[in-house]
Parts: structure tokens; sequence; C-alpha cells
């Protein structure tokens, strides 16, 4: 709890029954977030945020199509290089209040090591994106910006599939709050901060052809 908002609930009178109360929120909490890994399956895409379940509805072509593109090179440029793991679309992480199933996960080989074959919750990865669609948009831009950074996801991607265009969140080693994005546009280049190495062109988010020649030189 930041330290403001604590001194303010101290100056209130009736500060214990206030805690009590949110105590017992917190635990009404946890009993549905147990619930709901019960009921989750891997036919649908789901998520537990600030206690609530939100399930998604099927994605539009331009979205899979950008998330396809994306993990082809995210993939084959991390297996070449020996530096992790990625995952995408149904990857649960697990964070401190909430879990998330973001379109593409990276996690280094160290903490990839330790994973089992039948493990479905899985801790903060190294390297996040999301793809924006209508309805989460502004869950991306806002509560799980805030919560990567407050777990130390060192890099945070937010795609916009229809403008073609990345915005770049990177976090500072020790803070808790990304730096200001850097806004690439498909014209450009991209590199990564969190994957070492990993340097591409915007376009080949978007476009095949450009896809295809990125794959080429990714693979020398």
């Amino acid at each position: 709890m930041p330290k403001a908002l604590a001194d303010q609930l101290l100056e209130r009178h009736d500060a214990v029954h206030q805690l009590e109360r949110l105590q017992a929120i917190l635990e009404d909490e946890h009993q549905r977030r147990k619930d709901f890994y019960e009921w989750v399956t891997e036919d649908f895409k789901a998520e537990f945020i600030n206690g609530k379940i939100v399930v998604h509805s099927p994605v539009k072509k331009r979205h899979w199509s950008v998330n396809d593109l994306l993990s082809t090179l995210l993939s084959v440029y991390t297996r070449k290089n020996n530096l992790g793991k990625v995952g995408t679309e149904k990857v649960m992480i697990s964070l401190t209040r909430n879990d998330y199933e973001p379109d593409l996960v990276f996690f280094s080989k160290e903490k990839a090591a330790n994973f089992e074959d039948d493990q479905v919750l899985f801790p903060a990865p190294d390297f996040v994106v999301e793809i924006l669609s209508k309805s989460t948009a502004k869950t991306d831009k806002t509560v799980k910006k805030d919560d990567y950074a407050l777990h130390g996801i060192k890099e945070y991607w937010i795609i916009d599939p229809i403008k073609q265009r990345v915005h770049q969140f990177i976090l500072p080693d020790g803070a808790l709050e990304y730096f200001p994005a850097k806004v690439h546009q498909s014209s450009g280049f991209i590199e990564s901060y969190a994957i070492k190495g990993f340097n591409i062109p915007v376009a080949a988010i978007f476009d095949e052809a450009s896809n295809m020649k990125s794959l080429q030189e990714l693979m020398k």
C-alpha cells in the first residue's frame, strides 16, 4: 500500500474497521480466484483481473496474423541463440493479485529451466506483448501496464494492428513504473531491451514479405 494512502487511512477514526473490511474483501477475492482456476480451461481465453473473470471474444484475422508473424521471428531468434522460451495466447502468468493470458510472452532460459511439463501457471516473464483490440485496449494500456511494471517485467510492447505501430515500454532497473513509451512506426526498426540482439523492421510484424526477409536474416 503506498505510504500516502496508508497515512490517509490512519487519519480515519474507523481505520481498524476499514482494514478489516479490506481483508474480508481480499479473502473473498482469493476464494473466487481459486474457483477460477477450477473453472478455466484451454478451450477459451479468460483472465482474472482485480477480482473479476474476464472472458475474451475470438480475435480478428489482423490480430492473430500479427501474433503469428511476431511469434515466428521471436521463436526462431531465441531458439537459435538459446535465449529462452516464447509462448503465445494461452500461457497464463500468475501475478500477486491477477492472472493474465498475454498475446505473447518470453521467459529467459534461467526462468524457463524451472518449468515443468504439466505446469499451467507461470511467473512474471521478461517480455510481454499485447495486441490491441477494441474490447481490451483500455485494460492493456492501464491495469496491465501498471501490473506488469510492478512485477518487474522488463519490457512491454503494445501493438496497434490497425495503425501498424508499436508502443515499447522499458522498465529501468529497480523501478516500479515504465519509462514513457517509444512509439515505432512501420517504416522504422525496433530493438528489444529484454531480448539481446533482437532487432527487426517494424513492418515485419505486419507484412508477410517483410517478415520472410527478416526471418531469413535472423536465420543467418
